[in-house]
C-alpha cells in the first residue's frame, strides 16, 4: 500500500504572523506549483484524504478533480488559540516563554499543544492505514511531521530538524507488512526558510 502525503501551497499570508486553523487562502501561484506537485503524483486510482481547510482542500480539488475529498478535522493544522494571526514577536515573553522552551508539552493559551496535535494526526493515519487503500493525505506541516515522525518513531522535539518540509512537497509512504519506509518525492522551496517563532530566539 502506498500513502502520499501533500503540503498545501504557500499560504496567503505575510512572514512572521502566528497561524495554526486560521482559514488562509493561497497565493497567486496556486496554479504554477499544481503543476509542479502533479508530476509525483501516480497514476492509479487513490483515496484522497484532507484537512478542511481550504489552502488544503483547493488542492485537493485542484490534484483530484475527479475524485471525493473526504475531509477531516483531525487533520488541521495546530490550534494556535489566542495567539491565532498574532504577529510572533508581540506575543507576550511571559506567555510564550513556555511554550517556546516546550513546544512538545505545552499547550498554547486556548489552543493545543504538539503532543495532542499529534495523538489526533496519529488516530487518522492508522485510521487510513488500516483500509489498505491506496491514498493521499493533503495536510499542514504540523500534520506530515507527525505521521513521519509516528513511522520513524522520531522524538517529536527532533521532527522539525528531521524533516524539512517545504510548501508543496510530496512524500510517498510505502506500507508493507513488516515495515513501513517513506521517500521525499519533491520538496521546493519558493521562499526561503519559513520563521513559525518570534525572530529573537
Amino acid at each position: 500500500m502506498e500513502i502520499y502525503l501533500i503540503r498545501h501551497t504557500t499560504p496567503l499570508i505575510e512572514k512572521g504572523i502566528c497561524y495554526g486553523q486560521t482559514d488562509l487562502d493561497i497565493t497567486d501561484t496556486f496554479l504554477e506549483e499544481v503543476s509542479m506537485i502533479q508530476p509525483h503524483l501516480p497514476a492509479t486510482d487513490l483515496k484522497i484524504y484532507s484537512s478542511p481547510l481550504q489552502r488544503c482542500k483547493k488542492l485537493a480539488d485542484a490534484l483530484f478533480e475527479s475524485s471525493i475529498v473526504e475531509c477531516h478535522d483531525t487533520l488541521m493544522e495546530l490550534n494556535c488559540g489566542d495567539w491565532e494571526m498574532q504577529k510572533w514577536d508581540e506575543i507576550p515573553k511571559d506567555e510564550i516563554q513556555p511554550w517556546m522552551d516546550d513546544f512538545v508539552n505545552v499547550v498554547v493559551p486556548n489552543g493545543e499543544s504538539y503532543v495532542l496535535l499529534h495523538q489526533r494526526v496519529v488516530d487518522t493515519f492508522e485510521s487510513i492505514k488500516r483500509k489498505g487503500e491506496n491514498a493521499v493525505i493533503v495536510a499542514h506541516g504540523g500534520v506530515l511531521r507527525s505521521i513521519l515522525s509516528h513511522i520513524t518513531n522520531t522524538p517529536l522535539k527532533e521532527s522539525f530538524d528531521a524533516f524539512t518540509l517545504h510548501y508543496g512537497c510530496v512524500v510517498k509512504i510505502d506500507v508493507q507488512e513488516d515495515s513501513t519506509t517513506h521517500s521525499l518525492l519533491y520538496n521546493y522551496s519558493r521562499q526561503g526558510k519559513e520563521w513559525h517563532r518570534p525572530s529573537k530566539s
